[in-house]
């Protein structure tokens, strides 16, 4: 044969020690975020449409949480599902510092202190329509109102003790005046993760079921969240977050949206989380149910391309059952 210097990519392959070696990219429990939702009532209630799901209350939510913590996940979101009687037009339970979110984060600093926890900074569980803020004369949501009502919902998470702050609202200015009034209050080491770009997506169906928003929603969320045909405002929509005091930067929904993970992390080189969400995650799920794809080599595949895109941080339903695989 002429050509001697004979180049063969599959050397490495071969042998599990030197595919270990030249691994690029590593996924560990210590990259999963874990939702929960949070009910008032003790115990558990499966949900339909997140199969392996459930809210949970009261000493099993704490139960819950230990064994996460136990598994080695590092933070786990919170989200609370109101009682109907406490959702008015003006959100005032969102600002209550006994309201359920900030007992919970006090039950669970006192039981499981070295877990991080994550509040859900947003005021659409709180709405009897289903928005993430006050909706104006002419339908839309109404931007600056809201941002002052969610520096108030962010001050009352904060005092109850919450380590990072999740707004997923998409208002204009609201990153600035929450770090603001942290700083202000002497809440300087609470982390800001904002959902700096977030998508008016068709994949939070099972979400708003879990939360029991699903059928108060009264028209859409596309005054806010973003165009799922935009990349470039994407990245002008994390830069202005990051500019105003964000610490992290999210995208949502994150699986079907891995270029725009890939396109921040390579513009800002900071930490970048994703959300699996509820749709991308009961599609998987279902599947997996009914024998269509092999459910542990197939999650691994899903988490370990949040990696590959740029993430630093995945929150997903399943990180539970992937902490377990890992």
């Amino acid at each position: 044969m002429g050509n001697t210097s004979f180049i063969r990519h599959r050397r490495p392959r071969y042998a599990e020690f030197s595919r270990k070696l030249v691994k690029e990219t590593q996924l560990s429990a210590e990259n999963l975020v874990y939702p929960i939702f949070v009910q008032e009532e003790e115990g558990d209630t499966a949900l339909s449409m997140l199969p392996g799901i459930s809210r949970y209350g009261g000493k099993a939510l704490i139960n819950h949480v230990k064994e996460a913590y136990a598994r080695g996940i590092p933070l786990v979101s919170l989200f609370p599902v109101v009682n109907q009687a406490l959702k008015t037009e003006t959100c005032n339970e969102a600002f209550s510092s006994d309201n359920l979110i900030c007992r919970t984060i006090k039950d669970l600093k006192n039981a499981i202190p070295e877990i991080g926890l994550m509040a859900d900074v947003a005021l659409d569980p709180y709405n009897p329509n289903g928005q993430d803020g006050f909706v104006d004369t002419d339908g839309t949501v109404a931007n600056d109102p809201t941002v002052e009502a969610l520096v108030k919902q962010s001050k009352v998470l904060a005092d109850a003790g919450a380590d990072v702050l999740g707004p997923s609202d998409m208002m204009d200015g609201r990153i600035g005046l929450i770090r603001e009034m942290l700083e202000h209050e002497g809440h300087h080491r609470t982390i800001l993760l904002s959902y700096a770009a977030k998508y008016a997506s068709a994949l939070y169906g099972p979400f708003r079921n879990a939360v029991g928003s699903s059928n108060s929603l009264v028209g859409d969320k596309k005054s806010y969240q973003m165009d799922p045909a935009n990349r470039m405002e994407a990245i002008r929509e994390i830069r202005t977050d990051l500019e105003e005091g964000a610490d992290w930067v999210m995208i949502k929904p994150g699986h079907t949206y891995l270029d725009i993970i890939t396109e921040c992390k390579s513009t800002f080189g900071v930490p970048t989380f994703a959300y699996h969400v509820s749709g991308e995650y009961a599609m998987w799920a279902f599947a997996a149910q009914h024998g269509v794809i092999d459910r542990k080599k197939s999650l691994m595949e899903i988490l370990l391309s949040f990696r590959r895109a740029g993430c630093d941080g995945i929150l997903s339903y399943a990180a539970f059952e992937a902490a377990d695989i890992l």
